[in-house]
């Protein structure tokens, strides 16, 4: 394909990954305090991320940067309280 990149490739990737886990938040197959979610948006913003330091947004990026930091503090929360969980039993 003509003007198609692999780094277009990996950020369309990370697209469907967000978009594909709010989806199934809409249908109320993915909660949003679960390790699911937190953990495929931020595998979509870490691809989108790759794909935008190869042709730079500003905008986009700081976007993208701060949605992976607060989804990889989902993840580590929802680790931190199944840890929490399984101690208490």
């Amino acid at each position: 394909m003509i003007g198609y990149e692999w780094h277009d490739l990996v950020g369309n990737v990370g697209v469907l990954f967000v978009l594909v886990t709010y989806f199934g938040v809409q249908i109320e197959r993915i909660p949003v305090t679960g390790y699911l979610y937190s953990s495929l948006n931020a595998l979509g913003s870490l691809l989108i991320i790759i794909s935008l330091l190869v042709d730079f947004n500003l905008s986009a990026f700081v976007v993208e940067f701060s949605w992976l930091l607060l989804s990889l503090f989902g993840v580590a929360r929802r680790l931190y309280i199944i840890k929490q969980s399984s101690a208490a039993h």
